[in-house]
């Protein structure tokens, strides 16, 4: 995954950054004020931009979701502790979909995500994706925020959950049909920012394997912690060790999976 320090190299995937930043920042905060966990979660429909700009501008979306959401965090009163998970929660968030459009064999459209061609195929794969992305995203600011002993992980991971997923998938495909072939026109897909040698393979024979692995660790971890939480397992112990063994497999899962994107748009 070197891509995700070496595109701070190009400018204009530092601006991608600053892009993507400020429109989740901006859409994040005014909805601050709809709270559903007071003082950690709220109503985000915000949260369909890691998802839509993760599969458009791959690390620099992850950048952005992250720093975004801290951003959101300060300006909309919910910064605290549990803040560290929701910078790294969302970075994961932004980063889920750089990694699994085109890997996702054998359901991948293996098309662009633009909803022109194979449209229902590409639905189907969209929905995996931001459910997986959504899933990855609350298992990691629920155990964080369970480890500081703030909110149950029964609690916030199925409602994380469920609120990344209704923003993303309602509003996801509209909005790639609506932005993708303008950004494509434009030059600012990814692909055309990163140098070659910086996108990551996705030759390897453990590549399939690795990318269900996105799809199917975080929804068994969020069960499985869900499960835990609620009493009917060892308690907090097993909570936390679920989480530092899930967010390894998690990271090694990412690193294995190469971006497909590039191959699809012919790039390279």
């Amino acid at each position: 995954m070197r891509e995700i320090f070496t595109m701070w190299r190009d400018t204009r995937m530092i601006m991608l950054v600053a892009v993507v930043a400020a429109v989740y920042a901006a859409v994040l905060i005014p909805f601050q004020a709809f709270q559903i966990i007071p003082g950690i979660t709220s109503i985000r429909p915000a949260n369909v931009f890691p998802v839509i700009f993760g599969i458009m501008f791959g690390p620099a979306a992850a950048w952005g979701s992250a720093i975004g959401n801290l951003i959101g965090d300060i300006f909309g009163g919910t910064f605290g502790p549990g803040s560290v998970g929701g910078f790294v929660g969302n970075f994961t968030f932004g980063l889920v979909g750089y990694k699994l459009w085109g890997n996702l064999s054998p359901l991948s459209s293996r098309v662009e995500p633009d909803f022109r061609e194979n449209a229902g195929v590409q639905l189907a794969e969209y929905v995996v994706i931001a459910v997986a992305a959504s899933a990855a995203c609350a298992v990691i600011i629920a155990w964080v925020v369970d480890l500081l002993g703030l909110v149950p992980f029964a609690v916030l991971g199925p409602t994380i959950l469920i609120n990344n997923s209704i923003a993303a998938v309602v509003l996801g495909p509209p909005l790639l049909y609506l932005t993708y072939p303008r950004l494509k026109e434009m030059g600012l897909l990814y692909p055309d920012l990163l140098r070659a040698e910086d996108l990551s393979s996705a030759g390897s024979n453990l590549n399939p394997i690795a990318a269900w692995g996105l799809v199917v660790v975080p929804l068994v971890w969020l069960g499985v912690g869900f499960f835990l939480s609620t009493g009917a397992g060892a308690g907090l112990t097993s909570v936390t060790a679920l989480g530092a063994v899930g967010i390894v497999i998690l990271a090694a899962c990412a690193v294995i999976v190469g971006e497909r994107l590039s191959s699809i748009v012919g790039r390279v």
